[in-house]
């Protein structure tokens, strides 16, 4: 497994990026915002993004959804309990002094025991409301690897 973390934007987010070391296909987590920065995080690991995974719907973490998506023709994926804080991005962005990134489109929606994958990589999807109603986090049981967005 090729694991990256890259802090994005003016909160430092940590973003994710994943990939399996034979296919090169890549699932990023929470691109929050500085997309090129996390484009070239790919491109130096020969990677083709196929999904694209927020674990809650914070701006800091879902936004610069949209620009990867455009990129790289990736879904993006969100648990269906945090849509109505996609409709607050501007709110959002008064709050930390950031440009409102605009609309964001989820293209599937992520329960409780669903799957995400990329290549031989294999993620089980735990539903953690607390810090938002739809927060998720990712288990990678062949390398006994949480990614838990801000649920820690």
């Amino acid at each position: 497994m090729i694991h990256e973390i890259l802090p994005v934007g003016p909160l430092q987010c940590n973003c994710s990026v994943i990939g399996d070391k034979t296919s090169r296909e890549a699932i990023v987590i929470d691109p929050g915002d500085d997309i090129q920065d996390v484009l070239a995080l790919v491109r130096k690991h020969n990677l083709q993004v196929k999904q694209i995974v927020v674990t809650h719907a914070h701006i800091d973490h879902v936004g610069g959804a949209m620009k990867l998506r455009t990129a790289t023709g990736a879904p993006i994926l969100l648990n269906q309990n945090d849509y109505a804080l996609l409709k607050m991005l501007d709110v959002q962005a008064a709050w930390i002094g950031v440009p409102t990134p605009g609309k964001v489109e989820v293209d599937h929606s992520l329960s409780q025991a669903d799957t995400v994958k990329a290549g031989a990589l294999e993620a089980n999807v735990i539903h953690t409301p607390g810090h938002t109603e739809g927060s998720i986090c990712l288990y990678f049981p062949a390398d006994k690897k949480l990614i838990a967005g801000d649920t820690l």
